[in-house]
């Protein structure tokens, strides 16, 4: 369980990005995660890795607090795909891109062997694994930059608009992978046909507060979707 309470984010200026949000994600759910631009998504996100230190409240996966001591494991168990792909995937192949994940906890070269393979085949996309991410579709990027983050076999994933830089192919494609995958899901997006395939719920965020959670069915109610910028 990833678990959120009273979460407040602050700027240097005094500027409040999250006031007080609180929520709570079981391992398995699919959430989505909406709001106007600036209304604190991308925030959150990098709150919960740990990139954003909160000015007060409490971030912890199943009882154990994000502090800087557990901030390596936490990243473990809760990995973050970026909107642009470019941003993740950096080596010169796409196995080595997977592989740097594991290398970097200190895994075996068995273990990273087998874990690359593992992530690679479950999005089906094993025959990237010696092409340079230059040469490589919108969609095959994204496909391989989720590769990157599976390799650690993290409890939650986070993703900050996937459906960004994607064809309508690639989108369904990747809503069809999304679905696939075990792993609680935070998904920040503006795309709400997306969020209505893929998620069973939805926070709304409005100027840093959260103004919903609950069923997608908000995605219908056309006022509040107004009345939160959208």
């Amino acid at each position: 369980m990833l678990s959120v309470k009273d979460l407040t984010i602050e700027y240097p200026g005094g500027l409040r990005a999250l006031d007080g949000v609180s929520f709570t994600l079981p391992q398995g759910e699919n959430a989505a995660l909406i709001g106007a631009n600036g209304a604190g998504k991308s925030s959150l996100l990098l709150s919960l890795v740990g990139v954003l230190p909160p000015a007060s409240g409490e971030i912890a996966i199943d009882g154990t607090l994000l502090t800087k001591k557990t901030l390596r494991e936490t990243r473990k168990r809760l990995q973050l795909v970026f909107q642009n792909p470019d941003d993740q995937l950096f080596m010169p192949t796409i196995f080595e891109d997977v592989a740097f994940g594991p290398r970097s906890f200190g895994m075996s070269e068995e273990e990273t062997l087998t874990r690359v393979q593992e992530s690679l085949s479950r999005l089906g996309i094993a025959h990237l694994k010696n092409r340079s991410p230059i040469a490589l579709s919108g969609g095959e990027k994204r496909l391989c930059a989720i590769a990157t983050v599976l390799s650690l076999t993290p409890e939650f994933l986070l993703f900050d608009e996937p459906t960004a830089f994607l064809d309508p192919k690639a989108r369904r494609s990747l809503a069809e992978t999304l679905l696939q995958l075990p792993q609680g899901k935070l998904i920040a997006t503006h795309d709400l046909p997306f969020a209505r395939q893929t998620c069973s719920r939805v926070l709304l965020l409005r100027e840093g507060k959260l103004l919903y959670d609950g069923g997608a069915e908000v995605l219908e109610d056309a006022a509040l979707l107004e009345e939160a910028g959208l």
